[in-house]
């Protein structure tokens, strides 16, 4: 690992989550705002509503605050954040996209004095004028985002870059066009809500309907466009393979993710039906808030959607969210993963666990490994690091050889509680063999669910499950049983309750 690792005491999921989400929310809105601002500005024009001018004018004052103060430093504090989180991602996506990256930055730079221009030039340009340089700022953004677009959709789906490595094969990947319909949706969509909650403090009534009431249309048909996009998205051939489907099988996120976004959207539909159709009287700043709200969730969603069945890769098929590259996993039987680390702190356990775990673990707090490991001894965590691949939540294979798995698994077991759990939890019966699953089975296999072994032990007896628990040969990937006697009878218990319950 040729770069230095960056450790924090926030972990680097909440970290880029809240920076990212915010970030982008915005850009989005920058995006579909400029678009708002110019066709609302010609309309207002043709029908000389001096009352729509003069609330345009002061939305496009928040506009420019909101998209270019906020939105350009939270986008410098984006490169700032990902280039300490993830190095070897980000080296491989400037490597790969450098003329990609070149030439949004062109568009931003044009973006950016368009949009000082057309705020400062309300009263000293002529109405042509004045709109010309709206749309050169709604195309610059646009073009911004056809360009983001391809580099964010590839390291989701990379396509044939995998095999050919050329920059037109990454950049028009499988995920490519409906994305760029969703998130176009997307920013026309925010464009309205975002007039909305501006036009709730406009004074004169009559005025406030009519932009009310245009505004929530607007959003209601860039939310039909999202949603489009997202049928369009959700069906994409690729996504529907074995190593997409696994993810969202195994993880709770993905379902649950798609399942705010579904709740947001319905929120954003009935709010801007209400506002822009039936009552637009009713509209205030508070209401206006809460369709924020609403669009930032199902934004937020959509987010964690895409970055959940991602994992374990940050780019996918190419380089795991630890930073290594697959095939030099797939050598790490072989090789020494610490002679790969240029700077080392001198505790080989420490940098293990940062190397391999850390850009998406911490000990204790955001994805804590201390709960899944309390309660457990060295022999099964450095059993376990052996089969992280085969867990329900998808993982990295450990990169490292035997030597440095026990290393790191030693350096585990001495910053967890290893005392037996029923001394951890006093549990007794079927709760302590509940709990002992749940902890020494439960990561790679879920009744009802992702590994489930139920019809396995269907006809078992105790000797026989005894006998398993027994087997240290079994397979590579599980770790050997190493609970005291008490542990492994309410186990096993346990396990011959599933019979009971079967013939119930």
């Amino acid at each position: 690992m040729p770069y230095p690792f960056w450790e924090t005491d926030v972990g680097y999921g909440p970290l880029m989550a809240v920076i990212a989400v915010l970030h982008v929310f915005v850009s989005h809105f920058a995006i579909g705002g400029g678009l708002y601002l110019v066709v609302a500005e010609r309309a207002a024009r043709a029908g000389a509503d001096l009352q729509r001018l003069a609330f345009l004018e002061r939305l496009s004052k928040f506009f420019v605050l909101l998209s270019l103060v906020f939105g350009a430093l939270s986008g410098v504090m984006i490169w700032f954040i990902v280039g300490l989180l993830s190095p070897a991602g980000t080296e491989a996506l400037i490597r790969t996209f450098v003329w990609g990256w070149a030439i949004e930055w062109v568009f931003f730079i044009v973006e950016i004095l368009a949009a000082i221009l057309y705020y400062y030039g309300w009263k000293r340009l002529s109405a042509r004028r004045h709109m010309a340089i709206g749309w050169i700022y709604f195309v610059a953004a646009w073009l911004s985002l056809v360009v983001i677009n391809g580099i964010v959709t590839f390291m989701l789906t990379p396509g044939a870059w995998l095999e050919t490595g050329e920059f037109w094969d990454g950049f028009f990947n499988p995920t490519y066009w409906p994305s760029l319909v969703m998130r176009t949706g997307i920013c026309i969509l925010l464009g309205g809500v975002f007039a909305v909650f501006v036009a709730g403090g406009h004074a004169d009534r009559p005025s406030r309907l009519r932009i009310v009431r245009g505004a929530a249309l607007w959003g209601i048909a860039g939310l039909l466009i999202s949603a489009a996009g997202w049928l369009y998205y959700e069906n994409v051939d690729v996504l529907s393979q074995k190593a997409f489907v696994d993810v969202a099988e195994r993880l709770v996120l993905p379902t649950m993710a798609v399942e705010y976004m579904l709740i947001a959207g319905a929120i954003l539909a009935g709010g801007l039906l209400v506002t822009g159709v039936f009552a637009p009287g009713l509209q205030r700043r508070p209401v206006g808030f809460v369709l924020l709200i609403a669009a930032l969730m199902g934004f937020g969603a959509f987010e964690f959607y895409r970055e959940s069945v991602r994992k374990p890769f940050v780019i996918h098929g190419y380089m795991y969210a630890n930073g290594l590259r697959v095939d030099r996993v797939e050598a790490g039987a072989e090789e020494s993963l610490l002679e790969s680390i240029a700077y080392r702190t001198g505790d080989d356990g420490r940098d293990l666990f940062n190397y391999s775990c850390r850009s998406c673990h911490e000990l204790e707090g955001y994805r804590a490994i201390k709960p899944f490991f309390d309660g457990t001894d060295k022999d099964y965590i450095t059993g376990a690091l052996a089969g992280l691949h085969a867990m329900r939540a998808p993982m990295p294979p450990f990169a490292g050889n035997a030597e440095e798995r026990a290393k790191l698994g030693a350096w585990v077991a001495e910053r967890v509680d290893t005392r037996p759990l029923h001394e951890i939890h006093r549990l007794e019966g079927l709760a302590l063999g509940r709990r002992v699953f749940e902890m020494r089975c439960g990561s790679c296999h879920v009744r009802g669910g992702h590994g489930d072994v139920t019809e396995t032990f269907e006809d078992f007896e105790a000797e026989d499950i005894d006998e398993v628990l027994s087997d240290v040969e079994m397979s590579e990937e599980m770790p050997v049983f190493s609970g005291d006697d008490k542990e492994r009878k309410a186990l096993i218990d346990y396990i011959l309750s599933w019979q009971a319950e079967a013939a119930r």
